[in-house]
């Protein structure tokens, strides 16, 4: 059994699938939901270095952080705590550091988060972690 889940939280409907699969199926696990403010690599990567971030604008701040909010009020209907953790990348690239950082036994992901792509099977960023990720995925459809 997993002990410590990640869960990416974007608030699309297969991220809230994910979440509520981990709170049925992992009752005693510690869930950690996800947001991750999208700030492409490349051009920002090359002028800060990786030591430094891009800037977030406030209101995106305040947009992952009313995302989270959802996030803890299904966790509060299944009477089940959860913890929280907003940071900025590509979203692939940071699911995975971050499910290292957190020492995660499971990362349980939505196939996809963006509207209008539900013909796709497997979207980019569900389909990156499970090749790159060194621990178990679950992805939810």
């Amino acid at each position: 059994m997993a002990d410590r889940v990640l869960v990416p939280y974007d608030g699309s409907p297969q991220a809230t699938e994910a979440l509520e699969l981990t709170f049925d199926e992992f009752p005693d696990a510690t869930v950690i939901a996800l947001y991750v403010i999208e700030i492409p690599e490349g051009r920002w990567a090359q002028l800060l270095g990786p030591e430094l971030q891009a800037p977030v604008s406030e209101k995106a701040k305040e947009h992952a952080a009313d995302v989270l909010e959802t996030a803890t009020e299904l966790a509060a209907e299944y009477d089940r705590s959860l913890e929280t953790n907003i940071v900025t990348g590509e979203p692939d690239d940071r699911i995975v550091a971050q499910a290292a950082e957190e020492s995660v036994d499971l990362i349980v992901i939505g196939s996809h988060g963006k509207e209008g792509v539900s013909r796709v099977l497997l979207g980019s960023v569900a389909e990156t972690v499970v090749r790159r990720s060194p621990i178990p995925v679950l992805v939810v459809r």
